[in-house]
């Protein structure tokens, strides 16, 4: 693994989705759950404390993470369908991975908490009209986003944090 920050290459937006991309993307965030709670399965606790990468979060700060992102996405993707391009607000992700919860916190915990938010955001995705896929959202470092382009980014967002506990454990052996 060439790129230990970005082991599945840095996020690269579509311009256009088709509705086949659509679901294959809301497949993928439903598997998601299930594919990091694979990725950390048996790991000790030294080796969820292990970085993913030399100035890293640890493992269990990225699992910790990926439900933190997810709730945010969740709201944005609400905000978007609900009011007319809504400003979100943008939180401090490497500030919040050093609070207690992150640093320290049973994976357990996260790893509920990502089932039950994925189960419950994958039937709003479902639910949304191709149309409604148009709409955006502001967001104040990235502009302009649709929930197209969202989408896409939380796919993206949700393999690249697995990536990184799995090239861990294949660079490591465990």
């Amino acid at each position: 693994m060439n790129n230990l920050q970005y082991p599945i290459g840095e996020f690269e937006a579509r311009s256009e989705t088709t509705p086949d991309q659509r679901l294959s993307l809301m497949e993928s965030i439903a598997q998601l759950p299930a594919k990091l709670r694979a990725a950390v399965a048996n790991l000790t606790t030294a080796q969820l404390d292990e970085p993913y990468r030399p100035g890293g979060w640890t493992v269990r700060q990225v699992v910790h993470h990926i439900p933190d992102s997810h709730l945010n996405a969740y709201t944005r993707f609400k905000l978007g369908l609900t009011e007319a391009e809504p400003t979100i607000r943008p939180y401090d992700e490497n500030r919040w991975a050093l609070l207690e919860d992150g640093l320290r916190g049973d994976p357990e915990l996260s790893l509920a908490l990502l089932e039950a938010l994925h189960k419950r955001w994958v039937v709003l995705l479902r639910s949304i009209r191709e149309v409604d896929f148009k709409r955006k959202i502001k967001h104040p470092e990235r502009g302009i986003l649709s929930l197209d382009v969202l989408l896409q980014d939380y796919d993206w967002h949700g393999r690249h944090h697995v990536a990184h506990i799995t090239s861990l454990r294949e660079r490591k052996g465990w």
